[in-house]
This record gives structure tokens, C-alpha cells and sequence, in this order.
């Protein structure tokens, strides 16, 4: 039973705590999006942090404690996905010649913001009420508390494979002793083929954490695009290879100037099936907003019910609005634009709070498909404006702005409903989570801004943002469909693309509700695949291989248990974490290394002796990647309990 008297929670050590872990995390998670396109929870690594310190104090950490810690630290990850999916379109449009540093701190701390306010009163109904809701990573988080209480070896895992991750990609981007990343293309005919591979144990740890599943389902994605729709258009349309260029490259330029909208059409079909699907849990959900009961004083209510009140939250939530109102006037410096922008803000703004906080309850925050609920907010947003006739280079900000502002509200509920539902099961105060969820917005919105210019200007020599080492896929997205709907001048949208794009979101619809009908365990989800379609295949091969190693670890720990089942998962997640957060850290210590270099071309250093470059530096990256494999194996099946 959950006690009810009072317990060491809210402390300093664990505020100060989860505030540092957070700040490494969220700079993790910038740099694992801009490059992989996706984001990965941060809520069991920063358990794991937590519980790990705080056994070191003489009083050790109550996992109430631990649970405040996990909040503030899972925090900064959801931030950065609402900023890098959106706000590197303005640099992309020409709009912004480089990131304004109080614009992109205030879209982080007003769109943050308001993704909580919004979010907490429906927690009653969404995480207490509703049973179809599972909230995947909020349970495996709790289990993960629970289990820092017996005690275990998950920091030692996260700290290996952090050193690990490092170590590795060090190799690649420093030292240059691997490839970076293995290509190959061919041509049959007029149909030219590409296939590519990045060599990263943060990717393949991508791959492990999201499942079999979704790895696959990337991967038919980028199957799509590069095996089928590229040779198809280039056969058709005779293109090709300009000389001196090689097959890949040019694969890369189709890919860029038209397949990748496939990706787009397929993203709007996946929002709005999203939104469809859930209408009647979230209809649910709002109108449980009636029956708040505020009869009850502060004190006759149970601490573990305890949100904070319904007049507070008002109250901040016109404050944040008329803020963000404030924000477009001094951004467009036009009245009608601010107005329009900013009701359009707010009722996507609360719309997609429900729809983010229910979907993350239905497939967890990994999977939650918040790119086509930005796309949704886009259109919509882009519909007002052009009916009061805005247009041009104040439209594609006001615009990019409010998906900014959304991305980040969305972003930033389904993260505090998978905290609030670990802080359910574990018997935390909800009031003190949801406060220290709103420090840790305005704490970490301050250094998004710094970081997004670090990695910017530190990978310049490969295009900065945007560029091959760090391509942005939503933000480019938002770029195109901004700049073909508001400036004449701008690059037409393929729309032939993008209607292929919302045929092939619609067949993965119809063969998904067969699947559903049939119960099958492989399901056809239309967003992971639209994401697929848009991002390099580079990426989605080493996501693959890291869903194929989950799929057979976790096939031979069930052959042994449940428990073993269970025990390897824990232990795989954990160790995959560190790989990324490895990896990320010094990706942004590679950028940081670049920017204040006099000469950036030195790096990598490639001190491995160039006339064995080519072949050696293939072989030791696949020499690299095998023994990744073996490693998460190994810790997968062999480790003790985490």
C-alpha cells in the first residue's frame, strides 16, 4: 500500500541532481535527432543516474526522490525534440541567417510551458481513469525504481557503455580509423539503386530501445524510397548520372529533390489517422475537465491525487499566451499576423496536448508520431494565415513558429504523462512532480539555444545543421511545405509525391486495422515508415540491425523466463542508452572542438595512414559494428540484474 504520510521527495540533492542529468541528456537527444531523425526517452537513464547517486549519500535516495530526479531529467529530451524538429527550418527558409538566441529560448520555455499546463488536468481521466492506457516507458521507468531499491547494476551498464559509445565513435569522427558511413550503388539500366549503412552504435542502440517492429518498419521505409521509388523514377524519367559523380550521390539527389515528399503525404496521413482513432479517449479525457471538483480542500484530498490547482493553471495559461502573442508581435511586427498566430496556437496548442499525452499512453513516447502532428498544426496554421492574407517571409516565420511552439507543447505533455504515470505507480505527490516538470522547462530552455549554435557552427566543413553529418529530415520537411505555400519564389513542393506519399499512407492503413482485426504482433504503422521514407537509408540500416538483436535476444532470454525476459530487457535498454548518450556527448564534443579550431578541415585527425584508408577503414568499421553486437549480447543475456 502507498503511504500517505510524508517522505523525502521534492529535496534539493534530487532537484540539483536531475537538473545535471538533464542538461547531458538534452544535449544528447539534440544531437541523436538532428542526425537519426528521432529522439529516444530519457526517463530510464536518468532513474538509473539518479538511483546510483544517491546511493552514495549516507541517507540514500527514497525512490520518491529518485522519481523527482527521473522527472527533471527526462524533461530536457522532450524540449529538444520540440526545437530541433522545427526551429532549424527558419535557418533552412533564409528567414534567420543564424539562431536567434532569445527566440529559440522562448519558443523552448513558452511552448514547454504550456504543453504542462495543458496536460495536467486531464491527468485524472488519461492515467488514473482510463485502462486502455498502458504508458509503456512510465511502467518500465517504475520498474526500473523499484528495482534501484534491491539494488543492481544498471549504473555500471550505463557507465560502460557511455565510455563504450565514446571510445568508438571517436574512432570514426576523430581518429578516422573507421568509415563513417558504407555505401554502394549500381545502376540496371536507366534505374539507378543506392544502399548505405552509418556506422554508429548509437543508432543500432536506437534500433534496440524503439523494437523489432519499429526498426523494421523504418527500414521498409527507406526500403521504399531507395529500392523501389528511385529506380522507378530515374527509369521513367531517363535521368542521368552527371559525370564525376557517383552512383550513391546521385541516388542522394533524387532522394532530395523528390522521394523524400513521399515521406510528407505519408506524414499527414499518419497524423490525422492518429487523431481519428483516439478522438473518443480524448473526447474523454476533455470532458472529465468538467468534473474537476474543487468542493474538496487541498488537504481532504489523498497526497497521492494532489495536482495543482485548476485556478493556478488557468491563470499561468493566459499568462503564457498572451506571452507567446507578445512573442510573434515582436518577431513580425504585425498585429493581425500576432492574432491569427497566436489563436491558432492555442487551439492546436491544446488539441495536440491531448492526442500526444493519449497516444503516448497507447505506444509510448518513442513512437509517438509528434512530426505528423506538426505537419497537422503547419497546414492548419498556414490555413488562417493565408486567409487573412499573409504571405512571404512573415508568414513562413509566424508559421514555423507556431509548429515550434506546438512541437514542444506536444512534446513536452507526453513526457510528463509517462512521469506522471511512474510517479502513480510508485506513490509520488503529483503536485510536486508537475511543479518541478515547470522548473525544469524554464531551466532548460536557456541552453537549447547555445547547443543548436555549437552543433551548427562546429560541423560547418559538412553543411552545419541541415548538412550530411547532421540532416534535420522535420526540419527540412517544415522548410519545404512553409516555403511552397508562402513564397512564390521558393521551391515548388513535388506534389505528385506527395499524393504517392498519402496513397501509400492510406495502404499501410488498411493493411494495419486487417492486421489489428487478426491480432497479429506485427503491426503497419504508418508514421515510423512515413519517417523511413524521408531519412537517408543510412540511417534506417543500423536502426534495423539494432531491432533484429532485440528480437533475437529477447526470443532466447523468453526461452529461459519470464523473468529472464524481463531482466534482459531492463539490461539491453540500459546499456543501449549509455551507447547513445555516449556517442551524442561527443558528437557535440567534436562540434565544439570544430568551432573553436583555426582550421576545422584538420579534423578528423586521421592519424590512421592514408593509402589504407579505403579498404582498412572499412574493415575495422565492420569489425567495429560486430563487436558492438556481441557486446549488447552479451550484457543482454549474460549480465547480472540491472
Amino acid at each position: 500500500m502507498i503511504s500517505q504520510q510524508p517522505v523525502a521527495e521534492a529535496t534539493l540533492r534530487a532537484i540539483v541532481l536531475g537538473t545535471l542529468v538533464g542538461l547531458v541528456l538534452a544535449g544528447a537527444n539534440m544531437y541523436v535527432g538532428l542526425r537519426a531523425g528521432m529522439t529516444v526517452s530519457a526517463s530510464i537513464p536518468s532513474a538509473v543516474v539518479s538511483i546510483a547517486v544517491l546511493r552514495m549519500f549516507r541517507r540514500r535516495g527514497t525512490i520518491l526522490e529518485n522519481t523527482i530526479a527521473q522527472t527533471i531529467g527526462s524533461t530536457g529530451e522532450a524540449l529538444a525534440a520540440g526545437i530541433i524538429f522545427t526551429v532549424p527550418a527558419l535557418l533552412f527558409t533564409g528567414v534567420w541567417k543564424e539562431f536567434d538566441y532569445w527566440t529559440v529560448t522562448l519558443i523552448a520555455l513558452l511552448g514547454g510551458t504550456l504543453g504542462v499546463l495543458f496536460m495536467i488536468p486531464l491527468r485524472r481521466a488519461l492515467i488514473v481513469e482510463e485502462k486502455e492506457l498502458k504508458f509503456p516507458e512510465g511502467v518500465a521507468c517504475a520498474e526500473v525504481l523499484r528495482a534501484g531499491e534491491r539494488g543492481g547494476r544498471g549504473a555500471l551498464y550505463l557507465i560502460i557503455s557511455a565510455i563504450f559509445g565514446a571510445v568508438f565513435i571517436a574512432f570514426v569522427k576523430l581518429v578516422a580509423l573507421m568509415k563513417e558511413t558504407l555505401t554502394a550503388g549500381w545502376a540496371a539500366g536507366r534505374a539507378v539503386f543506392g544502399i548505405a549503412g552509418d556506422v554508429s552504435p548509437m543508432l543500432i542502440g536506437v534500433g534496440y530501445i524503439v523494437g523489432f517492429n519499429i526498426a523494421v518498419l523504418v527500414f521498409i521505409g527507406g526500403a521504399i524510397a531507395w529500392l523501389v521509388a528511385i529506380p522507378l523514377y530515374t527509369a521513367i524519367n531517363g535521368a542521368q548520372v552527371p559525370q564525376g559523380m557517383s552512383i550513391f550521390k546521385f541516388c542522394e539527389q533524387v532522394r532530395s529533390d523528390q522521394i523524400r515528399y513521399m515521406g510528407v503525404g505519408a506524414m499527414v496521413i499518419g497524423g490525422v489517422s492518429s487523431i481519428i482513432r483516439m478522438r473518443s479517449g480524448i473526447a474523454r479525457a476533455i470532458k472529465s475537465l468538467r468534473r474537476h471538483d474543487e468542493s474538496k480542500a487541498i488537504t481532504e484530498t489523498p497526497r497521492t491525487e494532489r495536482d495543482i490547482p485548476i485556478w493556478v493553471l488557468a491563470l499561468f495559461s493566459v499568462i503564457t499566451v498572451i506571452a507567446i502573442f507578445f512573442l510573434y508581435r515582436s518577431v513580425t511586427g504585425t498585429f493581425v499576423t500576432s492574432i491569427v498566430s497566436t489563436v491558432a496556437m492555442a487551439l492546436a496548442g491544446f488539441f495536440f496536448v491531448a492526442v500526444a499525452s493519449y497516444i503516448v499512453g497507447l505506444v509510448g513516447s518513442s513512437n509517438s508520431p509528434v512530426s505528423g502532428m506538426t505537419i497537422c498544426t503547419l497546414l492548419f496554421a498556414s490555413g488562417l494565415l493565408l486567409l487573412f492574407g499573409v504571405t512571404g517571409d512573415s508568414g513562413v516565420l509566424a508559421v514555423l513558429i507556431v509548429a515550434g511552439v506546438v512541437c514542444c507543447a506536444a512534446s513536452t505533455a507526453g513526457d510528463i504523462s509517462q512521469d506522471l504515470k511512474t510517479g502513480h505507480i510508485v506513490g509520488s505527490t503529483p503536485w510536486k512532480q508537475q511543479a518541478v516538470q515547470l522548473f525544469s522547462v524554464v531551466a532548460f530552455a536557456f541552453m537549447i539555444g547555445p547547443v543548436l549554435t555549437l552543433l551548427h557552427t562546429g560541423y560547418k566543413d559538412t553543411g552545419g545543421i541541415g548538412g550530411t553529418s547532421l540532416p534535420a529530415p522535420q526540419a527540412r520537411l517544415f522548410e519545404g511545405i512553409s516555403r511552397a505555400l508562402f513564397t512564390a519564389s521558393g521551391k515548388k513542393m513535388p506534389w505528385d509525391m506527395v499524393a504517392i506519399g498519402v496513397a501509400i499512407g492510406l495502404t499501410l492503413l488498411i493493411a494495419d486495422e486487417l492486421l489489428k482485426r487478426k491480432e497479429a504482433k506485427f503491426r503497419l504503422y504508418v508514421m515510423p515508415t512515413a519517417v523511413g521514407i524521408y531519412l537517408p537509408i543510412s540511417l534506417s540500416v543500423p536502426i534495423l540491425i539494432g531491432g533484429l538483436l532485440s528480437l533475437v535476444l529477447n526470443a532466447s532470454a523468453k526461452r529461459r523466463g519470464e523473468q529472464n525476459l524481463h531482466d534482459s530487457i531492463q539490461r539491453g535498454v540500459i546499456f543501449c542508452s549509455g551507447l547513445i548518450a555516449g556517442e551524442a556527448l561527443v558528437g557535440i564534443l567534436v562540434a565544439g572542438v570544430k568551432s573553436f579550431a583555426k582550421d576545422p578541415e584538420k579534423y578528423p585527425i586521421a592519424l590512421f595512414a592514408r593509402e589504407y584508408a579505403g579498404f582498412a577503414t572499412t574493415f575495422a568499421a565492420l569489425i567495429g559494428i560486430i563487436v558492438t553486437l556481441v557486446v549488447i549480447s552479451f550484457v543482454s543475456l549474460k549480465g547480472k540484474r540491472a
